[in-house]
């Protein structure tokens, strides 16, 4: 049974962890007020200062470069037209070959047997046609007969040109000339119609492809002749000449430009190499030129801030080319129009803004 002494020594403690309680808890709302009192909250109906650049229409001169990536003119992956076993490969990885040159040879000893069958078949046959001519004249035997060996030995001559056909396809050769780029068997493996057995890649000739935008493609004419730098050889340009201008824009709303190129004797332009045409065109026309630090970024969609009425409305565009610290705009903006260069990080969209002058 508990004394009186050991009860009032409970209540004390209990009072004691009260006010202790108490006492954090007036510390921590203290500290809480004091944070909320430092952190900034924006005032968003204050006007924030910016620059802005008045839109105007300028000159467009096509000046710049445009980077393109090398293929080559030709490629193909090599099989065989008939079946059977790889008996030798004439080439490996690397090798430079001729059009017609003899790349994979197959088994073709069955072949050549038929042949010899077919060459015996048909000597016998002709026996037989000079026999029964001979005897069809002297009225010694039907002339039925007669037609019969001539039909079998027209027969045994087009299994003969079949055979022969087949074993000279049996040996694999190229079909223009060109690199050998990759090997997919082995003396020993199986070929078949349609199965790759080597890849060769024409790199004497290259197509050179750029993406040009909308606005520049008609700059770009079939026939035209441009310099194209090397990126691996810096110092080094080759002739291209526009084969093509596409019909259709890629997802990223540009036109491929396809150059074809002549390659140096020591093909030194491989295929999958970068490089860059330089294109300057005069005067043709006028467009809209903006300061490429005024263009945001807003889900994945490139847009400026318009100023109007002391609003900041965030409005989308389409952008050209590039040049230097400044890009053409293609739609969204009208000559007159204020956008804001500067002041753009504490700017929102329908923020009121104060123009800097």
């Amino acid at each position: 049974m508990s004394t009186p002494s050991k009860t009032l020594r409970r209540v004390a403690i209990i009072m004691a962890l009260t006010l202790v309680g108490f006492a954090v808890l007036l510390v921590l709302y203290k500290n809480k007020s004091d944070a909320d009192r430092q952190v900034y909250r924006q005032d968003h109906e204050r006007a924030i200062q910016v620059k802005v650049y008045r839109v105007a229409d300028e000159d467009l001169e096509l000046s710049g470069s445009f980077t393109g990536m090398f293929d080559p003119n030709q490629e193909s992956k090599i099989s065989a037209d008939v079946q059977g076993k790889v008996r030798m490969l004439h080439v490996d990885i690397g090798d430079r070959v001729g059009a017609g040159t003899t790349l994979v040879q197959l088994d073709n000893d069955l072949l050549k047997l038929q042949l010899q069958a077919s060459d015996v078949q048909i000597e016998g046959l002709e026996a037989d046609v000079k026999r029964f001519t001979v005897l069809a004249n002297a009225e010694a035997v039907q002339g039925v007969q007669l037609e019969k060996s001539v039909l079998a030995l027209q027969a045994a001559r087009v299994q003969r040109s079949t055979v022969l056909e087949q074993i000279q396809r049996s040996s694999v050769k190229a079909p223009f000339s060109g690199i050998i780029t990759a090997k997919f068997t082995e003396a020993g493996g199986f070929a078949a119609p349609g199965v790759p057995l080597l890849q060769i890649t024409d790199i004497g000739k290259l197509r050179f492809t750029i993406n040009v935008p909308e606005s520049e493609v008609s700059f770009f004419r079939v026939g035209d002749a441009h310099r194209i730098s090397l990126m691996a050889y810096p110092e080094t340009s080759v002739e291209g000449r526009v084969i093509m201008v596409g019909s259709k824009a890629n997802p990223g709303n540009s036109f491929p430009v396809q150059y074809l190129v002549q390659n140096f004797a020591d093909l030194r332009i491989k295929a999958g190499m970068f490089g860059s045409v330089m294109i300057k065109k005069p005067i043709t026309k006028t467009g809209l030129m903006i300061p490429a630090t005024s263009v945001v970024t807003v889900n994945g969609e490139s847009s400026v801030y318009v100023v109007s009425n002391g609003k900041a409305r965030l409005t989308p565009i389409t952008l050209g080319r590039q040049s230097n610290s400044r890009v053409a705009v293609e739609s969204g903006l009208r000559p007159g129009d204020a956008i804001v260069t500067d002041g753009l990080l504490n700017v929102f969209n329908n923020a009121n803004v104060r123009i800097q002058q």
